[in-house]
């Protein structure tokens, strides 16, 4: 199999924290694009007529998109350690907290670096001032219920490490781009984020 990925990007660090967790980093070959130049050119659209990454490549030649489904077809192939739930239950719950950071947490803060940060204005055309405004309230309000989920659990799914803290801590990183630590001013996910950022897989870019 074959990664097609980027640097910075937070959708594709879902995957390399992912691989990382599985241990699975050096037998899946890693192919970095820069998101300017080659995600848009004719060989990248036949992988993926969106131009985005990651794109995992399958033996078989097919082309997997959309980080959660490459992380969803890695658990299945490689089920342990188990970082999306074991039980129906605790499945499902992992998918709800994960798709919560995932639309609550990270697509707020996507959107405000995309916007906001004036190095990205090459990938978003057009950036728009009041979208990355409108975006970074959304995000602040975020980390709120964020902070308070966080109070009754060690992680966001619960009291073991999955998936949706891997998105939730990828998003947080990306938001560094626009100097959003919301670590310093919320004490539940100061404390959350020490704990995943000790991890070896949190290193992984």
């Amino acid at each position: 199999m074959k990664l097609y990925t980027a640097k910075l990007a937070p959708n594709p660090r879902r995957v390399h924290m992912f691989l990382a967790e599985k241990g699975l980093l050096d037998q899946i070959e890693r192919v970095e694009l820069d998101l300017a130049t080659q995600t848009k050119i004719p060989d990248h659209l036949g992988r993926n007529p969106l131009g985005l990454v990651p794109v995992l490549e399958l033996d078989d030649g097919r082309f997997l998109t959309e980080s959660r489904a490459i992380c969803s077809y890695l658990e299945h192939m490689h089920p342990e350690p188990n970082l999306m739930g074991q039980t129906p239950e605790e499945r499902a719950f992992i998918e709800m907290f994960d798709r919560r950071v995932e639309w609550g947490v990270l697509l707020p803060l996507a959107n405000w670096v995309r916007h906001g940060h004036p190095g990205l204005g090459v990938l978003e055309k057009p950036q728009i001032a009041d979208f990355a405004e409108a975006s970074s309230q959304k995000a602040k309000a975020a980390m709120v219920w964020l902070d308070e989920d966080l109070a009754g659990r060690d992680y966001v799914a619960g009291n073991r490490f999955t998936i949706a803290d891997i998105t939730a801590f990828c998003a947080l990183e990306f938001a560094r781009l626009v100097k959003f630590k919301p670590w310093e001013s919320h004490p539940n996910i100061a404390r959350w984020r020490d704990q995943v950022k000790a991890r070896p897989s949190a290193d992984v870019g």
